[in-house]
């Protein structure tokens, strides 16, 4: 397969992945709780990777960087998903108390100090309403976020063997 076709399927993965996010807010009314929105932030930084690797067709140099880059917003997205699912798995007694929402917090809080209240995860973000083959919205999320950081990586090397 072309690498810049492989890049572009990776764009797409992640457009029609915040499509889906966006269909079950918009048309199922699910509200996206904070760490759903972070998750959501990182698949955009992802997908926009892939988008511009894509258009630049890199060499091995330019596929390392682009897998460096792309890695660590998919390994964030890929802790923030691990955490959401950590959050659903809980006993309905030990989940956290919901806590304000995020434009509250975003006018209110000190950028780190949001980020601490809203990775910490509040009761809101342990509701596991969706569910497809018996993974959450964020199970699914963890999975794609691996599977699109393990596609660049293996894009990176694929560059290295083709130029070696």
């Amino acid at each position: 397969m072309n690498k810049r076709i492989a890049y572009l399927l990776g764009a797409l993965i992640c457009a029609a992945l915040l499509g889906f996010g966006l269909y079950l807010q918009h048309v199922e009314g699910l509200e996206p709780c904070p760490l759903c929105v972070f998750q959501r932030v990182a698949f955009i930084a992802l997908g926009l990777v892939f988008v511009v690797a894509a258009l630049h067709g890199p060499g091995k140099t330019g596929a390392a960087v682009y897998a460096l880059l792309g890695g660590l917003f998919a390994l964030t997205g890929a802790g923030i998903a691990a955490r959401h699912v950590w959050l659903q798995s809980l006993p309905p007694d030990q989940v956290p108390a919901c806590g304000p929402g995020l434009s509250y917090m975003l006018e209110q809080y000190a950028v780190t100090r949001m980020l601490e209240k809203v990775l910490s995860g509040s009761g809101e973000c342990a509701e596991a309403g969706w569910r497809f083959l018996g993974l959450t919205i964020p199970g699914w999320s963890l999975l794609w976020f691996v599977l699109l950081g393990v596609a660049l990586v293996w894009l990176a090397m694929r560059s290295r063997r083709s130029t070696a």
